[in-house]
């Protein structure tokens, strides 16, 4: 099998594969090959590059194993490290009332609920009215866990 990238005569570009270079001939001779965006079947071969794979491995140029590949879950930096530990220590130490924690924070200040340390979310409009309340709350650096990938 053969990749050919190809061009119509309105200058549209698309890739097809064929059996070989001579079933390119023999169909593009039929009018059989035709520009999947206009139809045309004026096509012609445009320049690609060829996918040229190495025949065996180098012995000067060192393979990649498994032990190389990098752990995408450690922390990239010092300030990843950090924001993981406040992360988790916010988690084990206190509450978290998901979407209810506007309610839940002013139930809170206004004595209506028990005194704890929580944590949520908030939509920006209700964090900027807890703040203009008096309400004793910060934004996290990091993303809450249901949303993390």
């Amino acid at each position: 099998m053969i990749r050919y990238s190809l061009r119509c005569g309105n200058d549209h570009g698309f890739d097809s594969w064929f059996k070989g270079a001579d079933a390119f001939a023999a169909l593009q001779s039929a009018g059989q090959v035709a520009c999947p965006v206009c139809g045309s079947t004026e096509v012609r071969k445009d320049l690609m590059a060829p996918a040229v794979r190495p025949a065996r491995k180098s012995a000067s140029r060192p393979q990649r194993g498994d032990d190389d590949r990098p752990d995408l879950s450690a922390p990239a930096s010092e300030l990843e490290a950090q924001i993981a530990a406040l992360r988790r220590h916010i988690e084990e130490n206190s509450e978290y009332v998901g979407m209810n924690f506007a309610t839940e924070a002013r139930r809170i200040h206004a004595g209506e609920a028990p005194g704890r340390a929580i944590h949520g979310e908030a939509r920006p409009e209700e964090a900027r009215a807890m703040i203009e309340e008096g309400l004793p709350v910060a934004p996290l650096p990091f993303l809450p866990s249901r949303k993390v990938n």
